[in-house]
């Protein structure tokens, strides 16, 4: 973890300077639209609905926007491209937007998309434990440097776990029936149920460790000198989410247009899955994409145990809920 976090130092430093220029510019003038660019976290799915239900509504549009779109992968980062400036607004996770202060990037984040996470230990179905502890002693795939891994182990005696590299791939989990593998309780059970094999879960919020997931940002520099475009994406964001909430199937081809490599029956089993992620918790008083201080914070404090976090800052630093429609 340390050659990692140093390479992403070394990072920082050359993305730094394009944080400060691409952010430091004025609202824009002129008849037409705003020309923004969004990259997402991961590729399309459904857990993007609101943001193709608002392009394909015209949402953006209807204020002012021409928004692009970007897909996100494991060779797309987000924060970096935000950082750089070559995208106004970015998806991540919390911790990860916590993080990329540790390379001098100053984000913030407007609007949680997933009020609670999804993201979860996988077993073979007979395999499951009911204990994270249990997970001692066997194989376990996960991607390196993944925060909640790190929480775990503060948590759990995971000192025999064999631990070895997630690549998105199952293949050498499904030959290991006590072969453990990270997940997200709304896609990998069901993509492995129609193969013919049973799966087990564990949600990691279970453990105590629950950041926001598909969180909203832009850098610090960009919101402090664009507001009104901040506030006309916001406004398109929650009538997409709400759009999406009454209207998934009909978006759902829309997502499988912008990514064909995911089926329409998979992006039906995603937003049923998460319709509680998205709409429960927080948001269910208080509107989609709520966040809290006290959240923020426990995230905070858990990151800075954990050593992936240097120093303790301010969530009020992190968060805004000023562009939110309730």
């Amino acid at each position: 973890m340390e050659n990692r976090q140093k390479r992403y130092r070394l990072l920082a430093l050359s993305l730094l300077g394009a944080t400060v220029l691409s952010g430091c510019g004025s609202e824009a003038t002129g008849d037409g639209p705003k020309e923004v660019k969004l990259v997402l976290n991961w590729f399309p799915k459904a857990q993007m609905g609101g943001f193709f239900a608002a392009q394909s509504q015209a949402y953006y549009e209807d204020n002012g926007l021409d928004v692009d779109i970007e897909p996100g992968g494991p060779e797309v980062s987000a924060i970096q491209m935000v950082a750089a400036g070559q995208a106004e607004f970015g998806l991540a996770h919390a911790d990860q937007i916590l993080i990329a202060r540790n390379q001098g990037i100053e984000l913030v984040a407007l609007a949680a998309s997933l009020q609670e996470s999804p993201q979860a230990l996988m077993f073979h179905e007979g395999h499951g434990t009911e204990s994270f502890a249990d997970i001692n002693g066997r194989t376990a795939y996960i991607e390196p440097g993944i925060p909640y891994w790190d929480y775990l182990k503060s948590q759990y005696d995971l000192s025999d776990v064999t631990e070895l590299a997630y690549n998105g791939q199952h293949v050498n989990f499904l030959e290991n029936e006590e072969a453990v593998t990270q997940a997200f309780l709304t896609s990998e059970p069901f993509f492995l149920e129609r193969e013919g094999i049973g799966t087990e879960t564990l949600l990691i919020s279970e453990a105590g460790y629950n950041p926001y997931n598909v969180v909203l940002f832009v850098t610090k520099d960009y919101l402090e000198s664009n507001k009104d475009t901040v506030a006309s994406f916001m406004e398109a964001y929650t009538a997409g989410w709400n759009y999406y909430k009454d209207h998934d199937e009909e978006v759902n081809e829309v997502i499988h247009e912008a990514n064909k490599n995911i089926a329409l029956e998979e992006l039906a089993y995603e937003a049923e899955t998460q319709f509680e992620f998205v709409f429960g918790g927080d948001a269910k008083e208080n509107g989609v994409g709520f966040m809290t201080e006290e959240r923020w914070g426990d995230l905070i404090h858990q990151l800075v145990e954990i050593g992936q976090l240097q120093e303790t800052v301010d969530p009020n630093e992190i968060f805004t809920t000023e562009f939110l429609q309730h």
